[in-house]
């Protein structure tokens, strides 16, 4: 069994997971209604992920014989000023999410609940990468600033 703030902040976890892909799904027909078809497939590949994130969970908490709570989801945001200020949406929901299972990965240990400790590590493996790709892309969107044809490039390698 997962100790009780284990498992409510796993449900937690699970829960923000799949606001995240909501969030990306959004966020990507944020980008196809401005034609920016490179950065909605990039989108839609981050939505696929955080709904793959939220899954594991799910089946982590049935393996262990515990109960999953689903809780209603956020609306989130439909509009953004820009490409820029997607991503750095996308980086800001990234840094909450690793911030989130950093805090879940230390309740763990303080719970002596080892398994749980170890099934976190591929996540915080994930994080790792997402966040650098992320930031990546808001900086080479903050060096094409408004050069359209450098835009057009970054959309087109995205896709």
């Amino acid at each position: 069994m997962i100790p009780e703030k284990v498992l409510m902040a796993l449900n937690e976890q699970l829960n923000f997971e799949f606001h995240s892909a909501f969030h990306y799904l959004a966020m990507e027909t944020y980008f196809h209604g401005v034609n920016l078809h490179g950065f909605a497939h990039y989108m839609r590949e981050q939505y696929k992920e955080e709904r793959q994130h939220a899954l594991k969970i799910v089946d982590y908490i049935n393996a262990r014989n515990c109960r999953v709570l689903l809780k209603q989801i956020a609306e989130p945001p439909s509009e953004w000023a820009s490409p820029l200020e997607v991503f750095e949406d996308a980086h800001r929901q990234e840094q909450k999410s690793s911030g989130m299972i950093n805090d879940l990965v230390d309740l763990a240990l303080d719970e002596r609940d080892h398994a749980t400790e170890i099934f976190l590590k591929w996540f915080i493996e994930k994080q790792v990468e997402e966040e650098a790709q992320i930031s990546s892309m808001v900086q080479k969107l903050k060096l094409v600033g408004d050069d359209a044809y450098g835009l057009f490039l970054l959309d087109r390698d995205m896709g």
